[in-house]
């Protein structure tokens, strides 16, 4: 009955007119994003954060979080016309989608796929509604000791599941975490690598740095390398599934929905991987596993459930914890922190109108993407035309304002230009930059925890990690690391091989 109740609160905050419109705005830039190919939401959302910085936090949090489930919807409509996936999420979709839409269906792959991101996104909610105020209640038998080595096992997953060769993935981590240590000791109120810097007193900046690293970055990767795309010629009519469709979809839809909501929950699984596992699973479990990559309805509508059901519960630890598991979600805690609300179990005691306004918004924000994107599909059609060139001066002008915005200092600027450098040079050496985010936001955190866990067991290190709570997450992050290095290192010794 509180559940409800409480819901019911989170409505009457959802449903304001000021709300209601954040809501919207957030979907429509979201769907926008994920149209766009070659622009994903970390970088939408990175650009757009500054911009919250004079809103109330409850709206700006129910935009920024509308901006990261609308790019899920978005990116199936460009994977199903233009067989090429604007958002990551949404790379499984184009074997079946696109097929669908050269056999004249594509009003069916959009429909269902639309219908079925409707279900599992509600699902997810309903399940992070129920779930985040319980694991937060748990959260508060936490000490420093438990939280430290919990944010540890967290960036050890995310390093663990990145793209790419693992000791890359730690490289990029400790940069993280070593750029999180710049500015004032919060301890002791030393100052650390600020150079007699002013701006760096205060730390680096995590609007300028975000904004560089993917907005920047972005820009410069993609310039000169996106040409116009070719969208396929068909009539987008018979958006509604027909009975046979929503036979055929049923259980994929549900298999996705469970699969995407209980991965999402993972630190570092991201929204991508789970659609792969679906996408795998439903041909393992299907009776005709030859017609996958032909047009099924099915390869389009259990990868779609999953992606949206995982983008929900990607914001149970956020919540809950104050942990993020994927680079977007540091974002949207990047964003908390911004306007000054302290992350962690007692966010959904002490802000109450913040959770329960956000999920509230979350059941209004998938029906508004269901509306608007079905009767909008001949203008997201329109947008897949436009040609980059003339898209990146106006991001990179968005760029430029919103790191200067926030505290109208010049060198933030500069501090964006930089790390936008770093990030194409990320880009073209194959380096991921999410760990480095992650590791960048919770550094900090991780190390005033773990100081103050040794300050309480008096610098006896062996009383600290010997707590049964932090002992365990310690040996799954020691498990983790240890196996991923062995795995690197026999690749390694395979490739040499091949080379002799």
């Amino acid at each position: 009955m509180d559940v409800l109740q409480n819901l019911l609160y989170g409505f009457s905050i959802a449903l304001t007119p000021m709300n209601l419109l954040f809501c919207a705005v957030g979907c429509l830039i979201g769907t926008l994003v994920g149209v766009l190919p070659g622009f994903g939401p970390i970088a939408a959302l990175s650009l757009l954060l500054p911009l919250t910085y004079g809103l109330d936090v409850t709206g700006a949090l129910i935009m920024l979080a509308g901006i990261f489930y609308g790019a899920q919807y978005g990116g199936s409509t460009t994977s199903i016309l233009v067989n090429i996936p604007g958002e990551t999420s949404a790379v499984m979709t184009c074997l079946d989608g696109h097929q669908m839409a050269k056999q004249g269906r594509a009003g069916a792959a959009l429909g269902i796929a639309a219908f079925g991101s409707l279900i599992a996104g509600t699902a997810a909610v309903i399940g992070l509604m129920f779930l985040a105020p319980t694991l937060a209640e748990a959260a508060l038998a936490f000490g420093p000791s438990e939280y430290a080595s919990l944010m540890l096992m967290s960036l050890s997953l995310v390093i663990f599941l990145s793209r790419g060769s693992l000791i890359k993935g730690i490289m990029t981590a400790f940069l993280g975490l070593i750029l999180g240590t710049v500015g004032l000791d919060r301890l002791t109120g030393e100052l650390r690598f600020v150079y007699g810097t002013v701006v760096l007193r205060d730390g680096l900046g995590i609007v300028p740095v975000m904004i560089g690293l993917f907005g920047v970055a972005e820009v410069l990767s993609n310039v000169g390398t996106v040409e116009k795309q070719m969208v396929i010629k068909t009539k987008l009519r018979n958006l509604l599934p027909t009975l046979q469709d929503w036979r055929d979809s049923a259980f994929p839809i549900i298999r996705g929905t469970l699969l995407g909501f209980f991965m999402g929950i993972l630190p570092g699984v991201g929204t991508s991987i789970p659609t792969f596992v679906c996408y795998g699973m439903e041909k393992k479990l299907s009776k005709h596993p030859e017609r996958f990559g032909t047009g099924t309805i099915e390869g389009v509508a259990g990868p779609e459930s999953c992606n949206n059901s995982t983008a929900m519960a990607n914001f149970i630890p956020m919540l809950s914890l104050g942990i993020p598991t994927t680079a977007t979600m540091a974002m949207l805690l990047g964003a908390l922190i911004l306007h000054g609300i302290q992350p962690g179990p007692l966010l959904i005691v002490n802000r109450p109108d913040l959770f329960w306004g956000l999920v509230a918004s979350m059941y209004v924000g998938n029906i508004i993407l269901v509306i608007m994107n079905l009767p909008l599909i001949p203008l997201w059609v329109q947008v897949l035309r436009i040609r980059y060139e003339y898209l990146f001066p106006m991001i990179l002008l968005f760029c430029l304002v919103g790191s200067y915005s926030i505290n109208n200092l010049r060198e933030e600027v500069l501090i964006m230009v930089i790390f936008g450098g770093i990030g194409y040079l990320f880009k073209y050496f194959d380096y991921e930059a999410p760990p480095l985010i992650l590791a960048f936001v919770l550094g900090p955190m991780i190390e005033e925890r773990g100081r103050q866990a040794l300050a309480l067991a008096q610098g006896n290190i062996a009383e600290v990690v010997t707590r049964p709570i932090t002992a365990v997450f310690l040996m799954i992050t020691a498990v983790i690391l240890a196996w991923g290095l062995k795995g690197s290192l026999f690749v390694s010794k395979v490739k040499e091989q091949q080379e002799e």
